[in-house]
């Protein structure tokens, strides 16, 4: 396109406007008063032919628009289950649901996306919970495991559910929320367990905070509300926390 000053022409007309420049005659097509049929004056040529027989100055007037595509939707794991028997929804699905979100989304406000900081709350609180009890239930054999009795203590039922809990509390710090269903039995069997023994003591407030505790340690596993999580996590550590300062101090 040797021409940098232009005039033009419908076919009909008898008379051309100009000169414009490239700017100009831009402007004129953006606003539809210039089209391919309109006529300019090629001097080179020295005749009149039509925009749209100039490949490179229709590409420059008329320059392709970038599609517009739609972004493939993100696969996003769903916790919408149909029909009336469908299963609850899991703290352990919820943590899944939001592990499988791509990463194109997981800035994005979503409900998902808050249950699941949720739940981690009560994961966090209960691995606390269950390192606190595990402490609580062998401090007392700590001079005769230093003392290398291990064949005695290993028979002290208080060692072993220690021991599960310690480990317990190891595998939940490194977020094995699979363990959940057990951790639940746990939870219940130390209740019956540690209450039927401080009931026969005759120790009741110790027994509130061991019962507490567990429910605590329970209900962690539950919710997925900020609301019932902090209260989980509020009740298994401080239960957990007096039933080990009772022990520690008699």
């Amino acid at each position: 396109m040797a021409t940098e000053e232009f005039y033009i022409r419908n076919e009909s007309d008898e008379e051309a406007r100009g000169p414009f420049n490239f700017e100009q005659l831009s402007s004129l097509a953006e606003n539809g008063q210039v089209s391919r049929e309109t006529l300019y004056y090629d001097v080179n040529q020295e005749s009149w032919v039509s925009i749209g027989s100039d490949s490179e100055l229709v590409a420059k007037l008329y320059p392709e628009k970038r599609r517009l595509t739609v972004k493939p939707k993100a696969k996003i794991t769903s916790l919408n289950q149909a029909g009336e028997g469908a299963a609850p929804i899991e703290v352990v699905d919820m943590l899944a649901a939001a592990e499988g979100r791509s990463a194109d989304t997981k800035d994005k406000a979503d409900p998902t996306d808050a249950m699941a900081r949720n739940a981690k709350i009560g994961l966090r609180g209960c691995t606390a919970t269950l390192l606190i009890s595990a402490a609580a239930l062998v401090a007392p054999f700590v001079d005769k495991i230093a003392a290398g009795e291990y064949a005695a203590v290993v028979r002290e039922p208080f060692v072993i559910l220690g021991a599960i809990d310690f480990v317990l509390g190891l595998l939940l710090a490194l977020e094995a929320v699979a363990l959940y269903p057990f951790v639940r039995f746990r939870a219940m069997l130390g209740a019956g367990f540690l209450g039927m023994i401080l009931w026969s003591r005759g120790e009741p407030t110790t027994l509130l905070a061991v019962l507490a505790g567990s429910t605590g340690i329970y209900l962690s596993t539950v919710f997925v509300s900020l609301g019932g999580a902090l209260l989980s996590v509020a009740l298994g550590l401080i239960g957990m926390g007096w039933f080990a300062y009772a022990v520690i101090t008699q």
